[in-house]
C-alpha cells in the first residue's frame, strides 16, 4: 500500500502530469491539437491532454464557428510579433519551432501547401545628409508562399505605403484567395477579379 501511495506522490515529478488546469478556454481539436487559454496566453495540448507547446502570447487567433483561437492547419500555426508598433506575421510548426520568421504585414492560414501573405519591400533611395538618415520607399504586394516561406508567385501589383504605426495600426486586408489546388483569385489593376494558376 505504501508503494502505491509513494508512486502517486511521485507521478507529478516524473513528468506524467502535464495536463493543465484552471483554464479559461479549450478549443476543439484540429489536426490532433487543441488550443487552451490561460489569462492572455495560449498553449497547445495533444490528444492525451499533455502540453506540447507551452503558453505564449504570440499565437494568432483564427475565427472558427464564431469563436477565435489559434489553430494548426497543415502543420502550421500563425504567430505575430510587433516591431515599432507594427505587427508582422510568421508561422510555427507542431513542435513550436518558428519555421517562417515574422516578416509579413498580414498572412492567412495554409490551404494545402500554400498561404497568402503581404510581402514588404524596402528600397533605399539615397541618404539625407542633413538628418544623417537614409531615404527609403516601402511597397507591399500580396504573394503566395509555400510551407517554408518561399515566395512562389506575386499576386498583386506593388503598392506604396507609409511604414508607420500611425498609418498601419492594424494589418492590411488580404484580397487574394486560393480557390482550388492550383488556382487563386486576385484583384487586377481595375479592381476586377482575375483567376490564375498558382504554378504555370
Amino acid at each position: 500500500m505504501k508503494k502505491i501511495i509513494i508512486l502517486f506522490i511521485l507521478i507529478p515529478f516524473l513528468g506524467f502530469s502535464q495536463i493543465p488546469d484552471k483554464l479559461d478556454y479549450i478549443s476543439p481539436y484540429n489536426e490532433g491539437f487543441s488550443a487552451v487559454k490561460k489569462g492572455n496566453q495560449w498553449a497547445f495540448i495533444n490528444l492525451k491532454g499533455n502540453i506540447v507547446i507551452d503558453f505564449r502570447d504570440n499565437l494568432v487567433l483564427t475565427e472558427t464557428n464564431n469563436k477565435k483561437y489559434p489553430v494548426f492547419i497543415n502543420e502550421r500555426c500563425l504567430i505575430s510579433e510587433k516591431k515599432d508598433g507594427i505587427s508582422y506575421f510568421g508561422y510555427i510548426d507542431t513542435s513550436g519551432k518558428t519555421i517562417i520568421e515574422p516578416q509579413f504585414l498580414n498572412a492567412t492560414n495554409f490551404d494545402e501547401e500554400f498561404a497568402i501573405a503581404i510581402e514588404l519591400y524596402k528600397e533605399i533611395l539615397g541618404k539625407n545628409n542633413i538628418l544623417n538618415k537614409q531615404t527609403v520607399r516601402y511597397e507591399s504586394t500580396e504573394v503566395i508562399i509555400n510551407k517554408s516561406g518561399i515566395i512562389i508567385r506575386k499576386l498583386t501589383e506593388p503598392k506604396g505605403l507609409a511604414l508607420s504605426r500611425n498609418y498601419i495600426n492594424k494589418p492590411p486586408k488580404i484580397s487574394s484567395k486560393i480557390i482550388a489546388e492550383n488556382l487563386f483569385s486576385a484583384l487586377g489593376k481595375d479592381n476586377k477579379i482575375i483567376i490564375k494558376k498558382i504554378k504555370e
